[in-house]
């Protein structure tokens, strides 16, 4: 009885996921939203369900997203373009009028309609709402040939140096859906773009968030060998950066995830946001999809 069967399968699921939904509930997590997992509507709407279920079971999600590529579709339809310095973009002030307009404007909306169309109450911000994300101007530094620095101005690029939790906790204790563009505010009122997994780490460690989960398009963080190391504890991230194997564009967002864990965040998930379901996957499974790193010996979803 093949129907009889899918329904076991399916009822397997639900009383397997049973004790993590007891664990979880009324915690909160914030998830950084990004990567294919933002441009493939399949993956999409795998992520807004995923998203809608954890409120619906008593979890209160937290959504920062990012934006660049959208960002960069809109300055190339303007016939320009924005240069980039280790990643990060050069942003002067005609370039933030459009980061500002794309971030906080259409892709935020976006999000909360495809929340909404799947049966949650989101709500968009962006950092500037309620002096939600405090920051200030960020102070890159490059190392030259011969051992010097260099001070880099990479224009109206921040970084935060505070969050107001009072604004993100009187939407999760209620049943809306934070959804936040990455951009702050500091004491002068100017505008400023910043790196959404760095506002979702300050944001997840500003509340004591129970997770934080960077949906990226790699596996996880990788060993020597290329295989996935499925949980890490801060110690262990440590000497993978001190040994090499972290290196490159992976270290701004393990750092990221390791600056949060240290900062009070319970945990932090480096997940494969091209997998579906993968939110779910990772909270709600022994195995997940990604990389786990804590503040204690590891033990999978802890």
């Amino acid at each position: 009885m093949p129907h009889q069967q899918t329904g076991i399968d399916k009822a397997q699921i639900l009383t397997e996921a049973l004790p993590y939904i007891q664990r979880f509930a009324g915690k909160t997590l914030v998830v950084k939203y990004g990567g294919n997992a933002m441009t493939d509507p399949a993956l999409e709407s795998s992520f807004a369900r995923d998203i809608v279920l954890l409120k619906t079971v008593g979890i209160n999600p937290i959504v920062v997203h990012g934006g660049g590529p959208q960002v960069d579709s809109f300055l190339k339809q303007l016939g320009r373009e924005s240069d980039r310095i280790d990643g990060m973009r050069v942003t002067d002030p005609a370039t933030m009028e459009v980061v500002e307009m794309v971030l906080g404007g259409s892709v935020n909306k976006s999000i909360v309609n495809l929340i909404n169309q799947h049966g949650g109450r989101a709500i968009g911000l962006t950092g500037k709402d309620g002096n939600l994300i405090r920051a200030q101007k960020l102070l890159m530094e490059k190392t030259l040939e011969d051992g010097s620095t260099q001070q880099i101005d990479l224009g109206l690029v921040g970084e935060v140096v505070g969050v107001k939790t009072d604004v993100l906790e009187m939407f999760t204790q209620s049943d809306f859906i934070p959804v936040i563009a990455p951009l702050g505010v500091d004491d002068e009122g100017n505008t400023y773009n910043i790196n959404a997994d760095l506002v979702a780490g300050k944001v997840a460690e500003a509340l004591g968030a129970e997770k934080l989960i960077l949906l990226t398009n790699i596996t996880g963080v990788l060993d020597e060998n290329k295989n996935l190391l499925t949980g890490l504890s801060t110690q262990e991230v440590d000497r993978l950066i001190e040994t090499g194997v972290i290196y490159g564009g992976m270290i701004p967002k393990v750092g990221c995830a390791l600056d949060a864990v240290k900062g009070g965040v319970v945990s932090a998930h480096i997940v494969d946001g091209r997998v579906p379901h993968a939110t779910l996957l990772e909270i709600f499974t022994d195995h997940g999809v990604g990389t786990l790193i804590t503040n204690r010996a590891h033990v999978k979803n802890t």
